[in-house]
């Protein structure tokens, strides 16, 4: 009798073990969108002293849109990063990597320090798939993997479905690099943030604008890192700038695998185009807007293998994580460095001399 519980107690243990195994969320597949949910709901739990999930928009078809709000409660208000994926339905391998970017971030966090002043000074806002319902779309089968758009209906007499979303922000909407046939895949929509998704940014965002520092919108494919302006007519006031971090975090990319990035303008390294995410963050006045373009450079194209999500993931991670160190210490360095200047102003005024506070 004993020997037989004991056997059951040994077969449920081992039934246990495989259950906890199989519910452990792999970096390295492509996840349907309840499972994304799931994980989202996973990590909050996992990590509520630093983690909270944030509903603050719904998809045409009715969906919510969720963020993960990623930092440490400090009771003041904080600087922030934008990073968004899966805005292009077919792009699998960005919502892969926003999953692996918190992974990282919330492991760093334990044992790195500039995690940790990282994570005390900034809040991260991390959206794993902005157009839910594209991307849901397509999972149903072969034909549809390739669906770009979200699913909101063409206007009255178009037969064709969805909006190009990164067409659609109030960035020279309309201008350059778009199309107005509802059939095509860069429709850029009746009318700017004509779409519940791009809606739902633009709110988020620009309601909290001076907190941003940084947007990040991934994509693929191409192994580019692009910055405003998507129209040739314009140039960011802090092109050079934007230039020398990107430079910067491709050398980062380049580190880690051997992988070329090549970064620019949208006109000058790939085509124009307008009213993308990238622009309107900028024009906002986030300093730091980027899109990425993962790989490849089109062996695989949107289909990218699952065997290469690891370093596909790991190599953009390092470019991340470039721009926003930079913009992290260019912000909180610059704080010390005038809080300094300010106190040594009005030491002066009030004739306290160097060698007195020697």
């Amino acid at each position: 009798m004993l020997s037989s519980v004991l056997s059951l107690v040994v077969l449920l243990s081992a039934t246990g073990a495989a259950a906890v195994e199989r519910v452990e969320h792999d970096y390295y597949k492509y996840h349907p969108m309840p499972e994304i949910t799931d994980w989202m709901a996973q990590v909050e739990k996992d990590h509520p002293d630093v983690v909270t999930v944030v509903e603050y928009g719904q998809t045409y078809e009715k969906r919510t849109i969720s963020l993960l709000k990623i930092g440490l409660n400090t009771g003041e208000e904080k600087k922030a990063i934008w990073m968004d994926c899966g805005i292009h339905a077919r792009e699998w391998i960005a919502p892969a990597f926003c999953q692996y970017f918190v992974r990282q971030i919330l492991q760093a966090h334990k044992t790195d320090p500039k995690m940790q002043e990282m994570l005390k000074n900034l809040d991260f806002y991390v959206t794993p798939v902005l157009n839910m319902d594209g991307y849901i779309y397509t999972w149903k089968d072969n034909g549809t993997r390739l669906w770009r758009k979200n699913r909101s209906p063409g206007p009255s007499g178009c037969n064709c479905t969805g909006v190009d979303l990164n067409r659609n922000f109030n960035a020279t909407w309309g201008t350059i690099g778009v199309s107005f046939d509802c059939c095509s895949n860069i429709y850029c929509g009746r009318q700017a943030a004509s779409e519940p998704e791009a809606q739902a940014v633009t709110y988020f965002v620009g309601s909290r604008k001076e907190a941003f520092l940084c947007f990040l919108t991934i994509h693929s494919y191409g192994q580019l890192l692009l910055l405003p302006y998507g129209h040739p007519n314009f140039t960011a006031s802090n092109y050079n700038e934007l230039m020398e971090v990107g430079l910067g975090a491709a050398d980062a990319i380049r580190r880690v695998h051997g992988m070329n990035y090549t970064v620019g303008t949208s006109p000058a390294v790939l085509y124009p185009n307008s009213g993308s995410s990238r622009d309107w963050a900028r024009m906002l006045g986030i300093p730091f807007s980027y899109t990425f373009e993962l790989r490849d450079k089109g062996t695989f194209g949107f289909e990218l293998p699952e065997d290469q999500i690891q370093p596909a993931c790991e190599e953009a991670y390092s470019g991340a994580l470039h721009i926003i160190t930079y913009a992290h210490d260019k912000t909180f360095s610059g704080a010390v460095a005038t809080a300094a200047a300010t106190l040594w102003t009005m030491l002066l005024a009030v004739g306290v001399t160097g060698n007195t506070l020697m």
